[in-house]
C-alpha cells in the first residue's frame, strides 16, 4: 500500500473518523492512525466515546434506569417485584457487548470506504509526514497534501487525588466496578460526575458528589438548573456546591478525603472516589519540531473559525480545539474539514451546539441563556411551561422539568431553548432546527406538536413567551 495520501487523519475518535469517512466519500484516499487499545490490548476505533465515554455510560445509564424504576418507579403502575437483585457482572457485559458492536462498526466503514487503518500513535512533522509508531516500536512513515489533528482529549487528574485505577479512578475505571460501592465520591458536578454518579446511585451506592463552584450546572440556565437539582435532591444525590478538595488519601480499602466547605474544613470517607474534573486537549508528542502548528495555554491547537492551523494542508478539530469537548461538535468539525478540503462549503455554526446531560431527568440547551442575554444587554423576553402539566409526562409517570423559551424582545427570533425533563436530549433537536433556520418563538407556536406527546411543553412555552399558552394561567 503507498505511504502516499490525499489526507491523512490522527486519531480514529468522533472527529477523526467522521474527518476520514467523509474525505474518503469525496474521493480523497484517506488514511487514519489511532492509539487506542483496550483493557484486552486489542486496538479499536472510535475513540474515548465509543469505548470509555458517550455510549457505554449510556448503556450502563439505561440499565440503572430500569434497575431503579423496579425498585421505585412501577408500584404505580400496580407492578410489583419481590426481592429484585442487579448482576453487575452482566451488566457491565451488556455495556462491553454495545461497546464492540460500534467501534466494530466504525472498521466496517473504513473497510467500505477503502480508508487506510494505521494502528499506533501518530506524530505531525515538518511538510506533511507523518510517523506512525506501532505498540512494538516499530516506526513507518506516510505522507500526505492535508493532515487532519483529531487526538481528543484525556481526564484532568488532580495532583492530590492521583488515579489509581482501584479506589481513585476516572470516568473509564467507574464504567468498570465490579461491584456497587457502598460508598461513591465524585469529584466535580459537570457531565460526567452526574451522569455517572447517577448510575451508581440508582444500584444503591451512597453518592457525594463535591463541586468547587459555587453555583449549580453554572453553564445552564438557571431555571433549569435549579430544577435538576430539587430532582436530584429528590433521588438522594448528595450534591455540596463550593467544596474545594485538599486530600484524597487511600487508607485500606477506603477513601479519606479532606476538603474546605461553606462551614471550614471537612472530612469523608468513601469506598471509591472518581475524579471528574474536566477533560484536557491530548496533544502530547503530536507535534514534531519545525512544523509551525501552535498550541495554547491550555495544550488546544490554535485553529481559526474554519479549523485551519494556519500552516499548509494541517486542520485540527475536535476535542483538541478550542469550543466545547462534545462529540457531535466534533463530528461536524471533521465533516467541515473534509468538505473545505475537497474544496466545498463545510460549516459548523457553533452558536447552536445542544448540550445534553444523560440524567434522570436529562438535561438540554442549545443558544444562549438568560444571563447571558441580560449580560449582553439584548432585549429579551421569555416563556416557560412545566412537564407536569403535559399529559404524556403525567401517563409515563415523568412530570418532573420544564421547557424554557428565550426570545428577542423585538424580532422574536429565537436566543435559546432549555429544558430539563424526561427525554428532553430528543426534544432539544427541534429547538435547533428552528434556530438553524433562524426560526421565531411565534414560529415553535404556530407548528402543530402531536397530542399526546412531550413536545407539546415545547410547544406550550413558545405560545408562553407572548402569554397565550393554553394550559396554564399565563
Amino acid at each position: 500500500m503507498s505511504d502516499q495520501f490525499d489526507v491523512i487523519v490522527i486519531g480514529g475518535g468522533p472527529a477523526g473518523y467522521h474527518a476520514a469517512i467523509r474525505a474518503a466519500q469525496l474521493g480523497l484516499k484517506t488514511a487514519c492512525i489511532d492509539a487506542w487499545a483496550g483493557k484486552d490490548g486489542k486496538q479499536a476505533l472510535g475513540g474515548t466515546c465509543l469505548n470509555v465515554g458517550c455510549i457505554p455510560s449510556k448503556a450502563l445509564l439505561d440499565s440503572s434506569r430500569q434497575f431503579w424504576n423496579l425498585t421505585h418507579g412501577f408500584e404505580v403502575h400496580g407492578i410489583s417485584a419481590g426481592n429484585p437483585k442487579i448482576d453487575v457482572a452482566v451488566m457491565v457485559g451488556r455495556k462491553e457487548k454495545i461497546v464492540k458492536q460500534f467501534t466494530g462498526g466504525v472498521a466496517m466503514l473504513f473497510k467500505a470506504n477503502k480508508i487506510a487503518t494505521y494502528f499506533g500513535t501518530g506524530k505531525l512533522l515538518k511538510n506533511r509526514q507523518v510517523e506512525v509508531t506501532a505498540a512494538d516500536g516499530g516506526k513507518q512513515m506516510l505522507r500526505a497534501t492535508n493532515v487532519v489533528l483529531a487526538t481528543g482529549s484525556v481526564p484532568i487528574e488532580l495532583p492530590f487525588a492521583k488515579f489509581d485505577g482501584k479506589y481513585i479512578i476516572d470516568n473509564a475505571g467507574a464504567l468498570e466496578l465490579s461491584a456497587v460501592p457502598r460508598r461513591l465520591g465524585v469529584i466535580g458536578a459537570g457531565v460526567i460526575g452526574l451522569e455517572l454518579g447517577s448510575v451508581w446511585k440508582r444500584l444503591g451506592s451512597e453518592v457525594t458528589i463535591l463541586e468547587a463552584l459555587p453555583d449549580f450546572l453554572a453553564a445552564a440556565d438557571a431555571d433549569i438548573a435549579k430544577a435538576a437539582a430539587r430532582e436530584f435532591a429528590k433521588q438522594g444525590l448528595n450534591i455540596e456546591m463550593g467544596a474545594k478538595l485538599s486530600k484524597a488519601e487511600v487508607k485500606g480499602n477506603e477513601v479519606h478525603l479532606t476538603y474546605t466547605g461553606k462551614d471550614g474544613e471537612k472530612k469523608i470517607v468513601v469506598d471509591k472516589l472518581l475524579v471528574a474534573v474536566g477533560r484536557r486537549a491530548y496533544t502530547t508528542g503530536a507535534l514534531g519540531e519545525g512544523t509551525d502548528v501552535k498550541l495554547d495555554e491550555r495544550g488546544r491547537v490554535i485553529v481559526d473559525e474554519h479549523c485551519w492551523t494556519g500552516v499548509e494542508g494541517v486542520w485540527a478539530v475536535g476535542d483538541c480545539v478550542r469550543g466545547p469537548m462534545l462529540a457531535h461538535k466534533g463530528f461536524e468539525e471533521g465533516i467541515a474539514v473534509a468538505e473545505l478540503i475537497a474544496g466545498k462549503a463545510g460549516h459548523v455554526d457553533y452558536d447552536i451546539i445542544p448540550w445534553v446531560i444523560y440524567t434522570e431527568p436529562e438535561i438540554a440547551w442549545a443558544g444562549k441563556t438568560e444571563a447571558q442575554v441580560k449580560a449582553e444587554g439584548i432585549p429579551y423576553k421569555t416563556g416557560s411551561f412545566p412537564f407536569a402539566a403535559v399529559g404524556r409526562a403525567v401517563a409515563m409517570n415523568e412530570p418532573a422539568g420544564l421547557v424554557k423559551v428565550i426570545a428577542h424582545a423585538e424580532t422574536d427570533r429565537l436566543l435559546g431553548v432549555h429544558m430539563v425533563g424526561a427525554n428532553v436530549s430528543e426534544l432539544i433537536a427541534e429547538a435547533v432546527v428552528a434556530m438553524a433556520f433562524k426560526g421565531s418563538a411565534e414560529d415553535l407556536a404556530r407548528i402543530i406538536h402531536a397530542h399526546p406527546t412531550l413536545s407539546e411543553a415545547v410547544h406550550e412555552a413558545a405560545m408562553s413567551v407572548d402569554k397565550r399558552a393554553i394550559h396554564r394561567a399565563n
